[in-house]
């Protein structure tokens, strides 16, 4: 098996490297920025992501003798300018890192933490749960920033340059201003009623009373400065300096419209959770799929476990030689089966007995692979099994529902000259986050909070997400680095998209491995998201097909989303050559940029 992956992706570098789509020109010739090109191939490092103007920022830091990781925090202070609804520096997010030297993996868990004060009972009044969508637009759903502790950790770890340096052109672009495109507007439009309950995300965000102008360009300067002052005093302006006090009144007493009517719920944040904050430098999860090492996140995020335990489980199956409905009936499948024991099992690890090492064994997704029959389709919710104990083909037990996540978020993919690459995903939640801005301070804050389950899941099991004082709420980012036997780079991918990344990730790292679509066609293909739910979400391209007829023959259900996730990669050639992959069309197209393109 192991030959057959190397055979297939030998032969998409050979194909791949012949042609040069949309590479950044080199310097003197640099296509504007504007102009979004799904694919480069080229030399000297890649960057990757849904946004031209924080990709140039990347190459512009690789060019300058910048290494990966120095280009992945001047793209994500950029996307905090041009993609202010997905991250910023009022979120938090998972950074994973290959280190080309030592050949191994490293992470940063740079999620947002819960308030001291915060118990099981915070999105609780009067015995029910607080409704969703007033739980969001609150002080009460803002956790402790993590984005520029991230930051300074994966710096003070790996990189070359210093902060102040690397925020520089993200602090240009937010005094000098970019091109609104059709994605912000939409996105604008999509969250101008809540944005007017907050006057100050109002003035920024609704220029004269008004959504922005497809064209026109958007100034940021009150961001700029902010960039400025952490440019100057460190990420410890906003942990414990002015900026810090800013964040706690505006959580504490949401600056909100009186005459807008809206109950904007006040949060518990102190300066101690802010102070107190810290990232965790730990150990990625790690699976073996086809001869490579799979790379990706342990909790607080589920994305390494449920990725891995659904390739464990599609490990015995030659997805090569299926059928499209075979493999997309056995892909849904094992989705459907790792989120059920993701529901089950997945929380802060601070708090809850996680089994990532049980959850990750071949012993236990064999016990569950034996679920699926390829002629019928489990009953959604699956229950839980137990990867302490596997017991094969066991389907007794109480299903946990899978909780609601946004969908916002953005990631970015990485690679320098010396082969060192970062796979990074981040967020403020979902699209537009809290809504509330930072007075003054030019940034969104996050609402995280809400991704914990307000009450439990299922009174008969164990809720592992539930709400706790400084606890980490369960996510699904799922920043991936594939590795080949030698421990040399093959893949770096990730995606935005709330729990459909997890599903995401998973299907285009089996349409690129398995299936042999070029990285740009696996990001590209139409996606189907299961989530241990009674239907799968389908995009139009798969709604729209014979397909879905065949699967439903099967017993399949389906429901239509009209988009599911934004991803970004990278892809390492040979001879020092790399292939930058961002989306087609999702989100308006991402920017993928190299160096210096190959001839």
């Amino acid at each position: 098996m192991r030959r057959s992956v190397a055979r297939k992706l030998s032969v998409l570098a050979v194909s791949v490297a012949v042609v040069s789509v949309g590479a950044a020109a080199p310097p003197g010739a640099q296509s504007s920025p504007a102009e979004k090109v799904p694919v480069a191939v080229g030399y000297g490092g890649a960057v990757a992501s849904v946004d031209p103007d924080a990709s140039a920022a990347g190459i512009e830091v690789l060019r300058k003798g910048g290494n990966a990781v120095d280009a992945a925090v001047a793209t994500a202070a950029a996307l905090g300018v041009t993609e202010p609804y997905s991250a910023g520096i009022g979120g938090g997010g998972y950074f994973v890192y290959y280190d080309a030297r030592s050949r191994t993996v490293q992470t940063i868990d740079g999620r947002e933490t819960a308030p001291l004060t915060a118990d099981d009972q915070l999105f609780v009044e009067n015995g029910t749960a607080i409704p969703f969508a007033e739980a969001v637009s609150s002080g009460l759903s803002v956790g402790t920033p993590g984005t520029p502790a991230t930051w300074q950790k994966a710096l003070d770890k790996w990189g070359s340059k210093g902060l102040g340096t690397l925020l520089k052109p993200a602090e240009r672009l937010a005094r000098d201003g970019f091109t609104v495109d059709d994605t912000f507007r939409s996105q604008t439009a999509a969250n101008e009623t809540r944005f007017r309950y907050f006057p100050d995300t109002a003035k920024l965000f609704l220029p004269n009373g008004a959504l922005p102008v497809v064209g026109s360009t958007f100034k940021n300067p009150d961001l700029a400065r902010t960039y400025a002052e952490l440019a100057r005093n460190g990420v410890g302006a906003l942990y414990r300096g002015d900026i810090a006090e800013d964040i706690v009144d505006t959580v504490n007493h949401p600056p909100v419209d009186p005459g807008s009517g809206w109950n904007a719920r006040p949060g518990d944040l102190s300066a101690k959770d802010l102070s107190g904050y810290r990232t965790k430098l730990q150990a990625p999860t790690r699976t073996s799929y086809r001869g490579l090492g799979v790379y990706s996140m342990a909790p607080s995020s589920s994305g390494g476990t449920t990725v891995g335990e659904a390739l464990n489980i599609l490990e015995n199956t030659d997805l090569s030689k299926a059928s499209e409905v075979q493999y997309l009936h056995r892909y849904i499948e094992a989705s459907r089966i790792a989120f059920a024991d993701r529901g089950r099992w997945v929380g802060d690890p601070a708090f809850e007995d996680v089994p990532t090492k049980e959850l990750l064994s071949q012993r236990y997704a064999d016990s569950r692979e034996c679920l699926i029959k390829d002629d019928a389709v489990l009953t959604s919710p699956v229950a839980p099994g137990d990867p302490r104990d596997p017991a094969a083909c066991d389907a007794r037990g109480t299903a946990a529902p899978t909780t609601y996540e946004g969908d916002s978020t953005t990631h970015l993919t990485v690679a320098d000259k010396w082969g060192n690459v970062v796979s990074y995903t981040l967020t403020i939640e979902q699209t537009g986050g809290s809504g509330i801005t930072v007075p003054g301070r030019g940034f969104i804050l996050n609402n995280e909070l809400t991704d914990f389950s307000f009450t439990p899941a299922s009174p008969a099991v164990h809720d592992p997400n539930l709400p706790g004082p400084g606890k980490r709420p369960r996510s699904s980012m799922s920043p991936t680095i594939v590795l080949d036997r030698h421990d040399k780079p093959v893949v770096a991918l990730g995606s935005p998209g709330g729990a459909t990344i997890i599903t995401t990730v998973l299907q285009t790292l089996t349409g690129f491995l398995d299936r042999g679509l070029p990285l740009v066609d696996a990001i590209a293909a139409p996606r189907a998201s299961q989530r241990n739910q009674t239907t799968t979400e389908l995009e139009p391209g798969l709604w729209n097909s014979p397909l879905k007829d065949r699967l439903a023959a099967i017993g399949h259900g389906f429901r239509q989303n009209p988009e599911i996730g934004a991803a970004t990669g990278v892809q390492r050639l040979p001879n020092g050559k790399w292939l930058a992959a961002a989306e087609k069309a999702r989100r308006g197209g991402g920017s993928a940029m190299v160096v210096r393109p190959a001839s």
